[in-house]
């Protein structure tokens, strides 16, 4: 069942003949030499569709002709954008950079947009793009199969706009592989994955949940209504990344490389730096429990020293006797 599902929601996603004609419209206007097989690549239709795209185009009095490749006569018919070249770049910059191009669910649509953008560039603009070299790049590394999870992030998405409670099996960290039914409030992307928050029936409470721990979601015949309160740009206040908790402030003092890393950037928009001297700073912060942080200070080794709060003390020793029993065992002939 889900692998017909799969299949149909991927061929849903192709383009409509309008959206098709619009693309191959602005590809001609700023690509060259394109024949009805590169056309026919770039939309995901066969040549022949191609061809009865192009009469479609010179019906509605387009002055397409063929010339070593598909071009325009003119292009005076639209009217340019009003964008100049920075904002051009770094609007390409964004939409390139997106996650979300990453996605089987927006990566046409992302393509689409930007080819709608090139093709409505002033004639200044268009040329300065030909000559001027790309001087960033954003990349944004994602651990989710986004091409597994295609169907999945399609199902939530519907869920989420008609407001339908999803029946999920998820494979939670804590818990293992659980059965359960929730009420999908938004998707977003945090750290390097996409999550879904939703109202969990079988905790009662609302949880996040990471698209690439589902193992199997639907759409259920039940409806809900959405929570005014849960919202993306206020539900992850205070948190180190994704979890959520009782607020904590957590003090750590960094020495050697590890203060001069501290003191290279901003690690959460709560926190303090006390810095003590070039290579020495007491770290202080208030987060949404202690699970996230304490991997991160981990991180640095010897050179992080939990101040506060007490428990992650403890935790740490606990740690730190495990590993010094293991690393210390009799008989390791390790080098």
């Amino acid at each position: 069942m889900l692998r017909v599902e799969r299949a149909y929601i991927l061929v849903s996603m192709k383009m409509s003949k309008y959206d098709r004609l619009l693309y191959i419209l602005n590809l001609l206007r700023t690509r060259r030499n394109l024949n009805a097989a590169s056309l026919a690549k770039e939309c995901g239709v066969t040549e022949r569709s191609i061809y009865r795209d192009v009469l479609a185009l010179s019906e509605a009095n387009i002055p397409i002709y063929f010339d070593n490749g598909y071009k325009l006569a003119t292009d005076n018919f639209l009217p340019p954008l009003n964008f100049d070249f920075d904002e051009y770049t770094a609007l390409k910059a964004a939409l390139e950079s997106t996650p979300l191009a990453e996605t089987e669910r927006y990566k046409s649509v992302l393509k689409q947009v930007l080819a709608k953008i090139d093709a409505g560039l002033s004639g200044t603009v268009r040329e300065k793009t030909r000559f001027s070299p790309t001087t960033t790049h954003v990349e944004i590394l994602t651990s989710n199969d986004l091409h597994r999870d295609a169907g999945f992030y399609t199902i939530i998405e519907q869920g989420i706009t008609e407001m339908q409670t999803l029946e999920l099996t998820y494979n939670s960290i804590t818990s293992g592989v659980t059965h359960r039914e929730v009420d999908p409030y938004f998707i977003i992307f945090r750290g390097k994955a996409f999550y879904f928050v939703a109202y969990c029936h079988l905790r009662k409470e609302t949880r996040t949940f990471r698209l690439d721990r589902l193992k199997d979601v639907r759409l259920t015949e039940k409806s809900f209504n959405r929570s005014n309160d849960i919202k993306p740009e206020t539900y992850f206040e205070g948190s180190w990344e994704v979890y959520s908790g009782e607020p904590v402030t957590v003090k750590v003092r960094f020495t050697g490389a590890a203060g001069r890393v501290v003191q290279s950037g901003t690690h959460h928009e709560n926190e303090i730096v006390a810095v003590v001297s070039d290579d020495e700073v007491i770290y202080e912060v208030e987060t949404r429990g202690i699970e996230e942080i304490q991997r991160w200070i981990i991180g640095f080794g010897d050179e992080a020293e939990v101040l506060e709060p007490i428990l992650m003390r403890n935790n740490l020793q606990r740690i730190g006797r495990y590993l010094s029993s293991i690393y210390n065992q009799k008989g390791d002939n390790s080098t």
